[in-house]
């Protein structure tokens, strides 16, 4: 993916509902971010749920409704693109588009329901895009801070490189965007076995137990392969590796405290910014990084 040039580029921002609730240290440290780097986003007018997760298992029809809803706006606001830094947000709004697009009966079904036409495909973008669009090139020139010490095992779920005939972005099964983002910060990253694999997504109220088995065996992977702390691109996906694993500890007592950082925190700490200004102080595992030391770590 070829970055953009030119000056000040700027983004339709669709940030979902956990953007302005459990993830708004996704959403603060985004902003800032790419914000440092040049980047503007603009916020979609009146954007409603897109229906993730509950919305497009229930009625098909409602599921690409709720989600086109939010493109006929970035449409309407004149926008080319949109950036949804949820990975779930993003495949709704990606598979719905592509849906309406490629089956004229529900594109029919659809325009009918929300009273308008759709004829253009618009951008529909997730956070590593973002990155690699700006250009990787723009974080190393910016970077203020050394984090060569920290080992990132870099998660990107089952949903952000899936399906990957449509989402075309990365290899679904060995991807690699993120860890040339997580490298462009002078941070090293693992090679190991559980990167794209379920961490029980939205069973995280209904099936807890489920949760906290996949997830612990995901964490448990990372450990073995040297990671000290691990980066995501999705709000569930840290909701269910990070404040699961109070849960673990009781679970599983021999449990060790493992920090999970968004990707966004992490390029933040590499451009100087620090863990108050990101968010990170909100998360449950603690994660302190203060000239080269890592506060929180595998022991």
């Amino acid at each position: 993916m070829k970055p953009l040039t030119g000056g000040n580029m700027r983004f339709g921002y669709y940030p979902g509902c956990s953007q302005i609730s459990s993830a708004k240290e996704y959403d603060l440290s985004l902003k800032k971010v790419i914000g440092n780097l040049g980047v503007s986003l603009d916020e979609l007018d009146d954007w409603s749920c897109c229906g993730a997760t509950s919305g497009h298992v229930t009625n098909h029809k409602l599921a690409n409704g709720l989600a086109m809803r939010n493109i006929m706006l970035a449409d309407h606001q004149g926008l080319d693109n949109i950036v949804a830094p949820c990975a779930a947000c993003y495949n709704r709004l990606i598979l719905s588009q592509y849906e309406t697009f490629n089956h004229p009966e529900i594109k029919s079904e659809i325009e009918e329901l929300l009273s308008t036409k759709f004829e253009k495909d618009i951008g529909i973008f997730n956070v590593l895009e973002l990155f690699m669009k700006i250009g990787l090139g723009k974080i190393v020139e910016n970077r203020k801070r050394e984090l060569s010490n920290l080992n990132v095992a870099c998660y990107y779920g089952c949903l952000l490189v899936r399906p990957a005939d449509i989402t075309k972005f990365d290899d679904a099964e060995e991807p690699t965007s993120m860890e040339r983002i997580v490298e462009a910060t002078g941070a090293k990253t693992v090679d190991w076995n559980h990167k794209v694999e379920c961490c029980g997504a939205a069973h995280s109220i209904a099936r807890r137990d489920i949760v906290v088995d996949l997830s612990k065996k995901i964490i448990d992977d990372a450990i073995a392969h040297g990671a000290n702390v691990m980066v995501v691109a999705c709000p569930m996906c840290h909701t269910n590796l990070d404040m699961r694993q109070r849960t673990m500890k009781k679970v599983y007592p021999g449990h060790k405290e493992f920090p999970v950082l968004y990707l966004t925190e992490l390029v933040g700490l590499s451009l100087g910014m620090n863990e108050k200004e990101l968010g990170i102080d909100l998360h449950y595992i603690d994660f302190k990084y203060d000239d080269n030391i890592i506060k929180n770590t595998v022991a």
